[in-house]
C-alpha cells in the first residue's frame, strides 16, 4: 500500500500534464498561440494551480508540445524503418509516411507547419533522423551530396512546403505528389532514376499506424 499512492499520483500528473500538451497541440494547429494559460486549463480541464506544477509558462507548455508531436512521428517512423538496411530506402519510406500524415492526420500536421522551418534545427522528430539518414546514405556510397546540412535543408524544405501544397490543394492525389517530391530528392542525393522510381513505389504500412498504436501494422501502397 505504501508504494500505491505514489503511483497513483505519479498517473495523474502525467494524465494532466498530457492533457495540458494535447490543448496545447490544439491551440498550435489552429495558429493560435497568442492565448492565455487560462484558455489553455480551460481547454484541458484542469486548474491553474496544476499549470505551474508542470510549466513555467505558455512558451514552455509550447515547447513541449511541439516536442512531444515530433517525436511521437519519430519514434513512429523509428519502429517502421528498424530492421532496414539501405539507408535510401530508410529516407525515402519516412518522407513517404510523412507526406501522407498530412491529410491522415491534419493536427499533427498543423502543428509541424505552424512550427515552421524551426522543425529543421531541432533535436526532436523528424530533422534528427533525415540527417543520420542522410549521413548514413553518404557513408554507404549511397547518396552523393556535398553537404549533408545543406541536403538536409532542401529535404525540410519540400516537406513543409509539401503539407502546405496539400491543405491548399485538397484535391491533389497527397500519395502521388508526395512519392514523386521523394523520388525527386533521391534523384538529387544521386540515386539513378530507375532505382529511385522503384523504392518509392514499394509498400507502405497502413497509415493507421501513424498513430500511437505500432502494433497493427497492414500493408498498402
Amino acid at each position: 500500500m505504501a508504494d500505491a499512492a505514489p503511483n497513483r499520483l505519479d498517473r495523474r500528473k502525467a494524465r494532466t500534464r498530457a492533457a495540458l500538451v494535447h490543448a496545447a497541440q490544439s491551440f498550435i494547429a489552429d495558429g493560435k498561440t497568442n492565448v492565455a494559460i487560462l484558455e489553455l486549463t480551460q481547454a484541458a480541464d484542469v486548474g491553474m494551480g496544476s499549470f505551474y506544477n508542470h510549466f513555467s509558462g505558455k512558451d514552455e507548455l509550447f515547447q513541449a508540445a511541439v516536442e512531444d508531436a515530433l517525436d511521437r512521428h519519430g519514434a513512429v517512423l523509428d519502429e517502421l524503418t528498424r530492421g532496414m538496411d539501405d539507408p535510401a530506402e530508410v529516407f525515402a519510406f519516412s518522407f513517404r509516411l510523412t507526406g501522407r500524415l498530412h491529410r491522415r492526420h491534419p493536427q499533427l500536421s498543423k502543428v509541424l507547419l505552424n512550427t515552421g522551418l524551426a522543425i529543421a534545427a531541432s533535436e526532436h522528430g523528424i530533422a534528427p533522423r533525415v540527417r543520420r539518414d542522410i549521413q548514413a546514405g553518404v557513408q554507404a556510397g549511397r547518396f552523393t551530396v556535398g553537404d549533408p546540412e545543406l541536403a538536409l535543408v532542401m529535404a525540410a524544405g519540400a516537406a513543409l512546403c509539401l503539407g502546405q501544397l496539400l491543405h491548399t490543394q485538397p484535391d491533389r492525389d497527397d500519395a502521388q505528389a508526395t512519392d514523386q517530391i521523394t523520388e525527386d530528392l533521391l534523384r538529387t542525393f544521386g540515386i539513378p532514376a530507375d532505382e529511385a522510381h522503384e523504392i518509392c513505389q514499394r509498400p507502405l504500412p497502413d497509415l493507421e499506424v501513424m498513430s500511437d498504436d505500432t502494433s497493427t501494422t497492414r500493408t498498402r501502397r
